[in-house]
C-alpha cells in the first residue's frame, strides 16, 4: 500500500454564512459547524484512503470565535494519522474578510473516520508520512488522543497506554 502525505488528502470547503443556518444573535448555529466541518473531513478521510469512510468521533471541537451571519467561512482538513482502519483528520475553520482577504482562525476540530468497504466492515489504510512541522506535531499527538479516547470509552487500561505514560513519568 503506498504511503500518503497529509497534503494529498487536503479538503477546503468555502461557504458563506446565510440568515437561516444563524442563531438569534445572528452567529453561525455550533450544529450547522460542525456539519460542515465532519463533511470537509470524510471528504480529506476518503482521498486519503480511497474507501467509503464513516465517523467514528468527535474528539476535540473548540468554538473560540462567534461566526457572523454574512462570513465567508473556509474549513481546511486533512488526515494527521492513519492507524489500522481508522484516520485522524483535523479540521481549522477560518473566516476571511471580503475587503482584505485576511483570515481569521476561529475554530478547530479533531475527528476520526474508519474506512470500510460494501459491506460496512473495516479495511486497512495507508499510512501517513508528515512532512511540515505542524503535520508532524499533529502526527506524535494523534497517538496520545487515541489512547486516552481508548482509556475513556473502557477499551483500554491505563496502564496499556505507552505514549501516555511517557508523558506523565
Amino acid at each position: 500500500m503506498k504511503i500518503k502525505t497529509p497534503k494529498e488528502s487536503l479538503t477546503v470547503l468555502t461557504d458563506m454564512v446565510l440568515p437561516g443556518e444563524t442563531n438569534s444573535l445572528h452567529n453561525l448555529f455550533g450544529g450547522e459547524l460542525l456539519a460542515r466541518m465532519d463533511r470537509a473531513c470524510s471528504i480529506a478521510a476518503q482521498r486519503h484512503s480511497n474507501r467509503i469512510v464513516v465517523t467514528a468521533s468527535v474528539n476535540h471541537v473548540a468554538f473560540n470565535k462567534a461566526v457572523p451571519v454574512g462570513s465567508v467561512l473556509i474549513i481546511e482538513s486533512k488526515v494527521s494519522r492513519a492507524f489500522n482502519s481508522s484516520m485522524e483528520v483535523y479540521a481549522d475553520v477560518w473566516t476571511e474578510d471580503r475587503e482584505s482577504g485576511e483570515k481569521s482562525k476561529v475554530n478547530e476540530g479533531i475527528y476520526t473516520f474508519v474506512a470500510v468497504d460494501l459491506t460496512g466492515s473495516p479495511v486497512k489504510v495507508p499510512v501517513i508520512k508528515p512532512e511540515t512541522e505542524l503535520e508532524k506535531e499533529r502526527f506524535e499527538g494523534a497517538l496520545r488522543r487515541k489512547q486516552l479516547s481508548l482509556i475513556l470509552s473502557g477499551k483500554m487500561k491505563p496502564e496499556e497506554a505507552d505514549e501516555l505514560k511517557a508523558l506523565f513519568g
